[in-house]
This record gives C-alpha cells, sequence and structure tokens, in this order.
C-alpha cells in the first residue's frame, strides 16, 4: 500500500481488473434485418459475399481508350458511352474510344481512361491533350472489398460506419449477440416521484432516469423495478425476482453504511459480495457481487457518485457482458489548468469540468464549480471529467491534468 492509498479502498484499476474477470460474454444469438441492425454487436466475423466494385469501373468522367492506340493517333473516332447502369455493348473498333462516366464500368478492352479535361471535342472526333498510362483511373474489380474478406470481425458495434457498409455488400440480415439484460431499482423511503409533491425529508428520484438513459447509451435492454423502500423483505424478493429475469442487476443507494441498508446483508444471504468501497471520488461506496446467477452492481445514492461509478466502472463490465471485443474506454488527453482543482490524495477524483481551445492554441480545462457528489448541475454544465490521479494533491493554475471528454454514453 503507498503512501496515499486509503486503508479500506481498492484502487479503481483493480475494482475494473476484477469485474472484467468475473464477467462471461453473452452467447446468445438473434437474426435481425439490417434497418434493425444500428448499435448490435456482431456475433460472427462478416465476409464479403461480393467483390466492391464487382466489375472495373471509371474513376472520372471522360473517356475509355486503348493506350495502343492513343500511340498511333492523339485523335481517336468517337464510338459509343458507358454511362453507370448502362454499359457500353457491342463491337469496339480499333482507333475508337468510349465516352464513360465516373462509376461506370469500364469496356473489356479498355486500359486506361482520361478525364474529359484533358481532351478536345470535334463533333464525334476527340482529340486527346495527355498521354495514358495503363489502367490510369481505372478502378480495379475489388479494389475496395475482396469476395471472402472479413470486413467486420466478430464482436463490433455496428455503427452508422458499419451498416452502410453491409448494405454495399448485399447483406439483408445480422447475426447478432442479444442485449444484455439489465434490471435496476432505487432504494430508500424517502424517494418520491417525479411529478408528486414532496413531504418533510424527501427528495425526487433522479437516479432511475441517469441509470436507464445510459443502460440505453450501453444498448442494453434497461428493466426499471423503480424505488423500492428499505424494507429487508421487500429488497430481498426484488432482488431474487430481478435475479431471474436479468443478467445484471444495479441499484442506487442502500450500499453505505447506514442502519437503513440491507443490501450487504441480502447480499451475503442470497448471493456473494465480491468488493466493497472503492477509492474514487464520486463513489466511493461502490459494491459488486452476485445474487444467484446475475452480477450486481451497487451504486451510491448521491446523483453524480451514481454516474460517475456507470461510466467508470459498470460500463467496461457490460460491455464485455455484451461481447463488444471492440469496446475501448474514454481516451485520456492532457490539458492545462485554468483554474484551481482542490484534492485531498487517497482517491482518484473525477471531476466536472470544461475543456476549450485557448487563443494560442493551448487545450486548457476549468472546474464547473460545485463538486459534491449531490451537486448534478456542475455536471449539466461539463464537457469532460478532469481525472486526479489517486496520489495527487490541489492542482493548481497551469498545471497538467489529464481529462476525459464526455464520450456518446454522456452526450
Amino acid at each position: 500500500m503507498g503512501c496515499c492509498d486509503t486503508p479500506g479502498l481498492m484502487p479503481v484499476s483493480t475494482a475494473i481488473d476484477i469485474l472484467l474477470d468475473q464477467t462471461t460474454p453473452l452467447t446468445q444469438t438473434e437474426n435481425v434485418s439490417l434497418i434493425d441492425a444500428q448499435n448490435r454487436i456482431t456475433a460472427e466475423d462478416i465476409r464479403s459475399p461480393i467483390n466492391v466494385p464487382p466489375f472495373a469501373n471509371s474513376a472520372m468522367d471522360g473517356y475509355a481508350l486503348r493506350c495502343a492506340d492513343l500511340e498511333k493517333s492523339h485523335t481517336l473516332a468517337l464510338a459509343g458511352k458507358s454511362f453507370a447502369g448502362i454499359p457500353f455493348e457491342g463491337e469496339w473498333p480499333e482507333g475508337t474510344c468510349i465516352r464513360i462516366m465516373t462509376g461506370a464500368e469500364v469496356p473489356v478492352g479498355a486500359d486506361a481512361v482520361i478525364m474529359q479535361e484533358q481532351t478536345e471535342v470535334n463533333g464525334d472526333q476527340i482529340t486527346f491533350t495527355a498521354s495514358a498510362t495503363a489502367q490510369q483511373n481505372i478502378r480495379p474489380i475489388g479494389d475496395d472489398v475482396k469476395q471472402g474478406a472479413v470486413v467486420i470481425p466478430k464482436g463490433t458495434l455496428l455503427t452508422p460506419r458499419e451498416v452502410p457498409m453491409l448494405a454495399t455488400l448485399g447483406i439483408a440480415n445480422v447475426t447478432v449477440i442479444r442485449k444484455p439484460k439489465v434490471a435496476f431499482f432505487s432504494t430508500g423511503d424517502e424517494l418520491r416521484q417525479v411529478g408528486e409533491p414532496l413531504g418533510k425529508g424527501e427528495i425526487y428520484d433522479s437516479n432511475r432516469y441517469t441509470i436507464r438513459a445510459m443502460l440505453e447509451k450501453m444498448h442494453c435492454e434497461a428493466i426499471d423495478l423503480g424505488v423500492v423502500p428499505d424494507c429487508p423483505e421487500k429488497l430481498r424478493q426484488t432482488f431474487l425476482s430481478a435475479a431471474e429475469d436479468a443478467d445484471v442487476i444495479v441499484t442506487s443507494g442502500g450500499v453505505s453504511v447506514g442502519e437503513a441498508d440491507y443490501t450487504k446483508d441480502i447480499l451475503d444471504q442470497e448471493g456473494e459480495v465480491g468488493f466493497w468501497k472503492i477509492a474514487i471520488k464520486p463513489g466511493k461506496p461502490f459494491a459488486f457481487g452476485t445474487v444467484k446467477d446475475a452480477l450486481f452492481c451497487g451504486l451510491p445514492g448521491n446523483p453524480v457518485s451514481v454516474l460517475v461509478t456507470l461510466h467508470v466502472l459498470v460500463q467496461p463490465l457490460l460491455a464485455k457482458l455484451a461481447g463488444h471485443t471492440q469496446w475501448q474506454p474514454t481516451i485520456a488527453i492532457k490539458a492545462k489548468a485554468e483554474t484551481r482543482f482542490k484534492k485531498a490524495p487517497g482517491r482518484a477524483d473525477y471531476q466536472r469540468a470544461i475543456y476549450r481551445m485557448n487563443e494560442q492554441g493551448e487545450l486548457v480545462v476549468a472546474s464547473t464549480g460545485n463538486q459534491g457528489s449531490g451537486a448534478f448541475s456542475s455536471l449539466s454544465l461539463a464537457n469532460c471529467f478532469a481525472v486526479l490521479e489517486q496520489e495527487r494533491g490541489h492542482i493548481e493554475v497551469g498545471d497538467t491534468v489529464m481529462i476525459e471528454p464526455f464520450s456518446a454514453v454522456l452526450n
């Protein structure tokens, strides 16, 4: 244990390693139409059934010719036309050329295309003002994709980059891994639904909205079980019911050390506690374990802690469970601090911040204000996390800070 480690708290990297080690990717698959394949994970390598392009075609508007004919004369008679979808057909006499448009099939025997800007046209007589080299401006068969080549590996998230690729290949259906099923609920007698009046000591349950929004961005099937009161038997029945239906159970609240926090006792009886308490801020009372065959991730009750722990800890678990082998954590980049960031050594601190490029072309970052774990307003203003390492103390103006710009899950 280092000088800045907090006794009893597990480093974030160690926690993630355990989460991933305990997660087995799903194997069940579904066959979906291409129109429904967006944001699904491929269950197998996808190979091209065709060559792309399937025929040699022109990269320019111009004239297809035989280089040997051009060596005999710079002026060739026009013998026909080749348009996209309407190729030239028939005999092609020696000493002539073919008018051709971009993407159109190159006539058999042609070994060059000269762009129209390098010609002079006089009726059906075409004079070429530039020489030709073999295969210039011709896209050969399979120039983009070879038939049988792996175009999308197994475990790839299908996005607007991949789906059009599949359409180009004429693939109408895709085999994908089924979505992870994640049941989630909040705990606490003090919680009320939005739209209801608040009584004394009560607050609105915002955490389920955070969890649902992020789970859907993570391409999971979100199962909202509502708010469960601080009643041991009701909690137990909710856990057991969720474990029957879901691959993962996510809760908010009920994982600290209060007298009304029953979650740990239920896990000890109905499942297993993997670890409890992480060296992360906000989000220290994060719990991980199992309930029957389901994985369990217990998030703290404070709103910002919910979002941070979902983003940092639960997201890689769900990516592995979904079979997303191409998933990568958010990239971290260096920026110069424009404001002071308060911090005590002992925990990795994910502070809400906003980054920009200053007039000197430098990447700079500033705090968005109140960093309390219940202060969601400073998160709504942010566009990144300033990730302050576990052993660091205060960050002064001008110091270098690692930032993680918000990914698609948070945007």
